[in-house]
């Protein structure tokens, strides 16, 4: 993290008065890194999509039927790393490194039994699962097998995805930055040699033969696994060995069982994991809804979440330096503190994003454009990122707001203002829409239970509940 960034932290640790400059210099230091990781991870989707997209209609349709499956399994092991991690940015705000670290080894030990569970149960589903979908016999199969090689890379997924949020609740939103950089670098290669075929092309004027293993959507799964593979070890190795605080190469620390810490991390986890299942599943029911719309509508469904999640990945930035911030004020017993940034973190996340959705809209045609040659996926894609263009300043609210719920430790109620309007709105409008409006029926719903959410998360802030809950450090 960056010095000034770090002196800040201190001063949250250590009681110290900060101003409302020194407040905002130390948002912006730490949604900067995390804003630039975020987008990093959006471009390494977008530029394997376009790789994909390459090869015409169905192979991105194979994809974008189960990615919202693959996001279930996401969820779940990002939600088992939250349970540990805001625990960490307690006891750090508290000063108590000792107990941080404690909480770090219960985190490997937790989180490595459920990668394992979640590994097994993904390569099971994986045949039937694009069947289940409403997929056709023309892309299941190559669905299954990007599902199933996927399925082998969760336990690099769940200890890359640990790696990364012990060093942003510890502040180093920098490292994780470049790590993020780092995976978008090799996944771009990988990708690239084994989607295509090995093929000779003209540089200069001198033939040159570029070696690929020609595997298509297959490969795409095994270039992606292999690079969180890589990430996931040197990320490690950064979070669990280097850092200052959270390295675990101490003498006179050895491992002690702590039933309480487990018990946090399943109050925290299972809303958010209950949460990530549920929304991962609607998703899942949305998907379906698209389904019978065609592969074209499948694909350019699939291309406009990639292109929109360029526009929303800043907000999930801030909400990563909100999630940071409110956890180290809240352990440092200081409840003003938490307040102040919390309103502030969400103002950002509104503005920032409403200045996006703005771009989004202008230049909806050009992002389509970049990821599929095909007329008519270019055309629904554009008319889908323009409905929802509008809904970006509330989905910012709902954003951030939910980040500075979750450094509280307060994730029950939040969890359920998301399921409540994911199932109750928008795939009730979604599944009557699409009956005469199609896929811009399918983004009318979203927007406006999008909009509707986040007006749920600002009231939930402004009634300060989320400050009565979260953690008990003994």
């Amino acid at each position: 993290m960056s010095k000034k960034s770090d002196r800040l932290l201190v001063s949250i640790r250590e009681g110290k008065p900060m101003s409302s400059g020194e407040m905002l210099s130390l948002i912006v230091g730490l949604s900067i890194p995390s804003i630039l990781a975020q987008i990093t991870n959006v471009m390494m989707f977008f530029i394997d999509q376009a790789m994909v997209g390459s090869l015409g209609a169905e192979a991105p349709a194979s994809i974008g039927l189960v990615e919202s499956t693959l996001w279930l399994f996401g969820g779940l092991a990002g939600a088992t790393s939250m349970g540990f991690s805001v625990q960490v940015a307690h006891f750090i705000g508290a000063n108590d490194f000792v107990r941080a670290r404690q909480v770090v080894r219960h985190a490997l030990m937790g989180c490595g039994c459920m990668s394992l569970f979640l590994m097994l149960v993904a390569a099971l589903i994986s045949s039937p699962l694009p069947y289940w979908l409403g997929g056709g016999a023309d892309i299941a199969p190559d669905a299954s097998r990007y599902f199933l090689i996927f399925s082998m890379a969760v336990p690099f997924m769940q200890f890359n995805n640990l790696a990364a949020s012990m060093l942003k609740c510890e502040g180093s939103m920098r490292i994780a930055s470049t790590m993020s950089v780092v995976l978008c670098m090799l996944d771009m290669i990988l990708n690239f040699l084994f989607i295509f075929p090995t093929r000779s092309v003209s540089l200069l004027g001198m033939a040159v033969t570029i070696p690929g293993a020609g595997l298509g959507v297959s490969g795409a799964a095994m270039g992606t696994a292999l690079a969180f593979a890589i990430t996931m070890l040197i990320q490690s190795w950064m979070a669990f060995w280097r850092s200052p605080i959270l390295s675990l190469r101490r003498a006179g620390e050895p491992f002690v069982f702590v039933g309480s810490y487990i018990r946090q991390a399943l109050k925290i986890g299972v809303p958010m994991a209950f949460q990530s299942a549920l929304m991962s599943g609607a998703q899942i029911v949305s998907t379906m809804i698209v389904a019978p719309l065609g592969n074209f509508a499948i694909a350019a469904n699939t291309f406009a979440i990639t292109a929109e999640s360029l526009c929303y990945m800043p907000g999930y930035g801030i909400g990563e330096a909100a999630t940071t911030l409110i956890g180290q004020s809240k352990g440092a017993g200081r409840v003003s503190l938490c307040r102040t940034f919390a309103w502030m973190t969400v103002g950002m996340g509104m503005a920032v994003m409403a200045l996006m959705g703005v771009v989004m809209y202008v230049f909806a045609p050009e992002m389509m454009a970049l990821m599929t040659p095909v007329e008519e996926i270019r055309q629904l894609g554009a008319a889908a990122l323009r409905i929802e263009a509008f809904a970006e300043p509330m989905f910012a609210a709902s954003i951030v707001a939910y980040s500075v719920c979750v450094g509280a430790g307060d994730t029950l109620r939040p969890a359920a203002i998301n399921l409540a309007s994911m199932w109750c709105i928008r795939l009730t409008l979604a599944a009557v829409l699409a009956k005469d409006y199609g896929l811009q029926g399918v983004w009318t719903a979203m927007a406006i239970e999008l909009s509707l959410r986040g007006l749920l998360f600002l009231l939930r802030l402004w009634r300060g509940k989320w400050m009565e809950k979260g953690l008990s450090l003994k």
